[in-house]
């Protein structure tokens, strides 16, 4: 069941996730009410209910039957990710970087990776960004550059149909973009194909010259293809 997979990335074990969603579904229910409803022999249900109790996932509610009351999935999932970005923070002040030491080079692969990389790269733009994608790929990011193009950073995008994103700078090509091409700040590069998935990361300025050479020479080429049709009409 997807609802059990995505709250196990929550930190939760199968059964605490089927209990809590048996929760969240049934509203406040006893040890033994539970059990009966998920199958789950009943110690272990004691065992995750009290785990799910000081995870933040449920309260318990005195009476003649103790019941379990589950917190909504919104309060639920707002207090995680806070917690987990205090601790991240926390992290960043305590650990000292070995930026030093970075590959010049780094592969990266899984459809997944490369996304979490491209959302990290277009949050942390400051200035610019191009981006050379078809729009089936462009569309999962439309947000996130939607607001970067909000907050008056420069954004300029390659792809084979209009995005609507207001603010940004659109050269829509004749033919789709084969793989996908990134530039930030005119420092950071990622290149590959997202769907292989196999993409290529780096700050080496060398390569990052040679993508935004590319990245020009395709939208003078888009450009130039859009005047010829014009004309011809």
């Amino acid at each position: 069941m997807r609802e059990i997979e995505l709250l196990m990335q929550f930190n939760l074990t199968s059964n605490e996730a089927s209990i809590y969603h048996t929760l969240l579904t049934n509203g406040s229910l006893n040890g033994y009410q539970i059990a009966k409803i998920t199958g789950i022999s009943r110690s272990n249900t004691y065992t995750c209910l009290s785990s799910l109790v000081d995870k933040g996932c449920a309260y318990v509610v005195d009476g003649e039957s103790k019941l379990y009351s589950p917190l909504s999935v919104g309060e639920f999932c707002s207090n995680r990710i806070r917690t987990l970005k205090n601790a991240g923070e926390e992290l960043e002040s305590l650990i000292i970087s070995g930026s030093d030491n970075v590959p010049e080079y780094i592969t990266i692969k899984g459809t997944e990776h490369i996304k979490d990389k491209i959302s990290n790269i277009i949050e942390g733009t400051k200035k610019r960004i191009y981006i050379s994608a078809v729009y089936e790929v462009l569309e999962r990011f439309d947000e996130q550059l939607a607001m970067l193009a909000s907050e008056n950073i420069k954004v300029v995008i390659i792809t084979d149909r209009k995005t609507g994103i207001k603010g940004a700078s659109e050269f829509i090509a004749d033919e789709p973009p084969g793989q996908i091409r990134i530039i930030s700040d005119s420092s950071r590069v990622l290149t590959g194909d997202f769907e292989g998935p196999t993409c290529l990361y780096s700050e080496k300025k060398n390569l990052v010259e040679l993508i935004k050479d590319s990245i020009r020479n395709e939208m003078t080429l888009t450009e130039l293809k859009s005047r010829q049709s014009t004309a011809g009409k």
